[in-house]
């Protein structure tokens, strides 16, 4: 089954890298096993919906990766991915906003009133008039 879970995503992730790689015109760059699916699939598409000839595609892509990675006999039914539950994400945790913090009330008994800066400054003047002061 291991061999099999690895030839289906194998299969899955060439067909879609593949059939970007034809629509941005570099179909003559791929290899010939790569043409030769492709121009299966657009034949299949004649007949059918986008989604379903991408499917069987993919089932022949899988068969074919199945062989090549060592599998015997027929290889197992792996569920297409359109009929699987849509709650089974695997390994993708799904994004969720943090909560909203809460604001902090502006008028509120518990928060300090800043100082004014000509107090500030008032204060500095202060403490170098006594320094200078102190020093004579």
């Amino acid at each position: 089954m291991l061999i099999a879970r690895r030839a289906d995503t194998r299969a899955r992730a060439d067909f879609a890298t593949w059939k970007m790689i034809a629509q941005l015109n570099g179909f003559s760059a791929l290899p010939a096993e790569a043409q030769n699916f492709l121009e299966g699939y657009r034949q299949l598409l004649a007949r059918m919906t986008e989604a379903d000839a991408s499917e069987v595609t993919i089932q022949l892509m899988y068969k074919s990766y199945y062989a090549e990675m060592g599998g015997s006999g027929t290889p197992p039914e792996i569920p297409s991915r359109a009929t699987e539950p849509a709650a089974d994400t695997g390994n993708v945790t799904a994004f969720r906003r943090p909560p909203p913090r809460p604001k902090a009330a502006a008028s509120g008994p518990a928060t300090k009133r800043p100082l004014p800066v000509a107090l500030i400054f008032a204060c500095l003047a202060v403490v170098y008039v006594s320094i200078r002061y102190y020093w004579r």
